[in-house]
């Protein structure tokens, strides 16, 4: 059975027991540490377990992207470990519970209409103080009791929050997979004989701050199911790289490299590692996460970079990856149609991160051949810990590759010190990981109010309203006193809610006998408006009437910007390209932020593009047309939809005329001429393939353009110059200042040869080769080089050393000729012995090197140790 096939029956078979199926999305931090991210349409899972959202329907089921890193180290070695796998749920939010569960677990196995298990090869284990769970599977199912196994790890629980029992299920793979005599070949073992295919977690108690644990008032099911894993059993292959998820990624490998599979056991690791990493990779590129230096781009960095290495391991020394993208849309697109439609881009950006790590490759081999210098020069047989972890975690380096590379020059490698900053980097990694936000307590204040809230900010600025609800603290309250902090709903609220990338709208909420300054606005679980307010005067009370009051100039100031990132998504689409998809937006009163993807700057003459297409739609015009359609119907029209984002059955479609058409739960003008005018501040990169754009319409562009016309001003006063001349006067200074350069650059040639000239008695002679080691007066390190230089030509089969003191810092130059080079002489090495007794460091090419020092003091002292280094050099020559 195709892997593809078992996720189909997977959803079917829980549609027909009335669970609602979420689509695909993009990946997110999850909860759970062991998970790095997860499919974004679970997000929603947390809250609903814990009561913050109610979920239109409890029944939930899903096929999701995963991805979990903590054991990376493993990845190729083992039959079962992968960055990237999916896993198949079920869920129930506070509706069914052990004996529905355990009912379709059972028949979704077994029946052969769906999976068609052998129910004689399938046992479970069971948390020991859970009788219910044992008897349903003893009474109900008939699974003999010795197929039962009581396990005390069988206990679900992340920290403070939801957690429970559970019950986990195993598939016997027979004989030729372990002996039943062995100790450890029972469910639970370690073992590769009995196959964990399901985990059924039975959320029924609440994990409180001060450890203890006290009943959920609604019961939850939390399940998850391994794809690769069913497909590996219903394939009948050994491990799940030889399923249908990855076989076909390997079998292009091995073209690409020339190899074959199950041919060699190193190469079969590197296929794999390869196959793994490249399926994490693409699918995380295609939601957006780039290659880069810190978060979870670092993360992807590190496995692409690792499979380039692997890559090298089997002969391929060329950027290869990125060809395998087009082999992961064949297996995974036609339930992921992002890998497929996102091929070119996410192409691109493998491939230009391979060649970049090809550079960097040869960085870090030249920093490890130093490191082994240094040891050796030392007279250390041992290269620290420490900086084997610096190759591992800055250029990409295996501890192997190290080692290897150690053996070579007779050293070896102090793995301790390696595995202790290993240690650390995943205590910061799992300590980064922590959402300590993600299940708080279920049942708090608002999690049982179902008062109704109608929202009518869309037209109306000004309500007449009741109190439905006021919140004190962790407390309902009938009423709060002047100075009280609290969350208050209304039965009517034109105040929006922040949400979509647009701040919450301020405002009053009065009465007769009260005011309330609304500060921020939120949703309940219930999706209620709550208003987090400051009680200013009076005493407001339940029930009580009250006009709600949003800040015109605040509200008018913020839909300006939320047009305007309309018209400049779509403007960013026209001029950059189709892959460009929003990645982050903040719209407020006083200006807009949109973060888009995009690998590679955006160049000045496309700013100035986009900049005008968004105006141009603002002098137009055009009217903005907002209406509720159907999802189905919202989408056959073109809309725009956010990957990633959560759409109900009706959305709604904001229409700028012909020009953009987005799903959209903001507030927008009428009309584009309402924005005024549209000016970009700025734009930067904010990570590896994300771009950031910030600007700002209405008056606040026009107090930009005056404040930018204030310093043109002051500007063409400092240049005596009126304002239309300023840029002619700039033109004409800077040519005088190159005009002035070119006379310094010649004055300064001709003070180093005169330096140079009185060098050449101080040198010294050992044998033939003549070794020069001087201070010199050079007020920068170019002047100090060109001394060298003119010191190169005069002098044959020299070593060359010079150095000029500063007010505060010292500069050091050497240089080698080749010949000497030839014989072993180090400029790099010679210079950076000098720099350290002054306190500094540097290096460079054996012919050419500089270093700089902090301790004018030593200046003299050092010279005389790189004469000595050179004359040592030269006597065992």
């Amino acid at each position: 059975m195709k892997a593809s096939e078992i996720r189909s029956k997977w959803l079917q078979f829980f549609e027909e027991k009335g669970h609602a199926i979420e689509p695909s999305a993009s990946l997110v931090p999850h909860n759970d540490p062991s998970l790095l991210w997860i499919n974004a349409g679970m997000a929603p899972l947390k809250p609903y377990f814990d009561g913050r959202v109610v979920p239109d329907n409890p029944r939930i089921a899903n096929s999701q992207k995963c991805i979990r890193t903590n054991d990376i180290e493993n990845v190729g070695k083992t039959r079962r470990h992968h960055t990237f796998f999916e896993m198949l749920g079920n869920f129930s939010i506070g509706d069914y519970f052990k004996e529905e569960v355990i009912t379709w677990a059972w028949e979704f196995l077994t029946d052969k209409k769906w999976i068609g298990f052998d129910p004689n090869r399938l046992s479970v284990t069971v948390y020991p103080e859970d009788e219910e769970a044992f008897r349903f599977w003893n009474e109900k199912i008939g699974l003999p009791a010795e197929r039962i196994y009581k396990l005390e790890e069988n206990f679900w629980d992340i920290g403070e929050g939801p957690c429970g029992p559970c019950t986990e299920i195993f598939y016997d793979r027979g004989d030729k997979y372990g002996d039943l005599s062995d100790p450890e070949c029972w469910p639970g073992g370690e073992n590769e004989r009995f196959l964990e295919v399901w985990n059924l977690v039975f959320s029924q108690f609440n994990h409180n701050k001060d450890g203890s644990y006290t009943p959920l008032p609604n019961k939850n099911i939390d399940t998850g199911a391994g794809l690769e894993r069913f497909a590996s059993i219903l394939q009948d292959v050994d491990s799940n790289f030889d399923t249908d998820l990855f076989r076909p990624i390997i079998d292009r490998t091995c073209e690409i490299a020339g190899v074959k599979y199950h041919v060699n056991a190193d190469h079969d690791v590197a296929l794999k590692v390869i196959a793994d990493h490249i399926r994490t990779v693409v699918f995380s590129v295609g939601d957006g996460v780039m290659p880069s230096n810190e978060g979870r781009g670092y993360i992807i960095r590190r496995l692409l970079r690792r499979a380039v290495r692997y890559g090298k391991k089997l002969g391929v020394d060329r950027p290869f990856l990125h060809e395998l993208t087009a082999d992961v849309g064949d297996i995974m697109g036609v339930y992921y149609p992002e890998v497929v439609e996102k091929r070119e881009f996410i192409e691109r950006v493998i491939r230009t991160e391979e060649e970049r790590f090809h550079e960097t490759l040869t960085e870090g081999l030249a920093l490890l051949a130093d490191v082994v210098a240094s040891a050796t020069g030392a007279g250390s047989k041992v290269i620290a810990g420490a900086d084997a972890f610096r190759l591992y975690d800055t250029y990409g380096f295996p501890f192997d590759l190290t080692e290897d590379f150690a053996a070579e020059h007779g050293l070896t490698v102090d793995r301790e010190g390696f595995d202790g900053e290993m240690e650390l980097q995943r205590e910061r990694g799992r300590g980064g990981r922590r959402d300590t936000a993600s299940m708080k307590v279920q049942g708090g204040p608002l999690a049982d109010l179902t008062v109704k809230s109608e929202f009518v900010g869309y037209n109306d600025l000004i309500t007449e309203s009741h109190i439905t609800a006021i919140v004190l603290g962790d407390e309902l309250a009938q009423e709060a006193n002047e100075g009280d902090e609290i969350m208050l709903l209304l039965d009517r609220t034109p105040f929006y809610a922040e949400s979509g990338g647009q701040v919450a709208d301020i405002g009053l909420i009065t009465g007769d006998t009260f005011a309330v300054r609304v500060k921020n606005v939120t949703k309940a679980p219930h999706g209620q408006t709550v208003h987090h307010a400051v009680v200013e005067a009076g005493t407001p009370a339940v029930g009580a009437k009250a006009q709600a009051s949003v800040d015109k100039a605040s509200r008018e100031a913020i839909i300006k910007n939320h047009t305007a990132t309309h018209l400049l998504h779509k403007a960013l689409k026209e001029v950059l390209g189709d892959h460009v998809n929003q990645a982050g937006s903040l719209v407020e009163s006083e200006r807009l932020r949109f973060d888009f993807s995009h690998f590679g700057s955006v160049t000045p003459e496309e700013l100035a593009d986009i900049e005008r297409r968004v105006n141009e739609q603002i002098w137009y015009g055009t009217d903005v047309d907002i209406s509720n359609k159907s999802l189905a119907e919202a989408k056959a029209m073109g809309a725009m939809a956010l990957f990633g984002e959560k759409y109900g059955d009706v959305v709604r479609v904001v229409r700028v005329g012909e020009y953009s058409l987005e799903l959209c739960g903001g507030c927008h003008v009428r009309n584009t001429s309402q924005i005024g005018m549209f000016k970009l501040l700025g734009e930067s990169g904010i990570g590896s393939g994300v771009r950031r754009i910030e600007a700002v319409t209405g008056k606040h562009a026009y107090a930009y353009y005056e404040e930018q016309m204030e310093l043109l001003k002051l500007a063409a006063s400092s240049l005596k110059s009126n304002v239309a001349d300023v840029p002619k006067r700039i033109d004409s200074l800077n040519a005088q200042l190159k005009e002035l350069s070119r006379e310094n650059e010649s004055l300064q040639a001709k003070l180093s040869r005169i330096e140079a000239s009185s060098l050449e008695s101080k040198s010294v002679k050992v044998g033939d080769i003549t070794i020069l080691s001087a201070r010199v007066n050079a007020p920068s390190m170019e002047a100090l080089r060109g001394i060298v230089d003119e010191l190169k030509v005069k002098l044959s089969s020299s070593v060359i050393v010079l150095g000029a003191a500063g007010e505060d810092k010292v500069n050091l130059a050497a240089a080698v000729s080749a010949d000497l080079v030839k014989k072993g002489f180090h400029a790099g090495n010679i210079v950076k012995e000098a720099a350290i007794v002054c306190g500094g460091n540097g290096g460079g090419r054996p012919d050419m090197a500089q270093a700089g020092g902090k301790d004018v003091s030593k200046l003299d002292e050092a010279l005389k140790v790189a004469e000595e280094l050179a004359v040592s050099k030269a006597n065992v020559i």
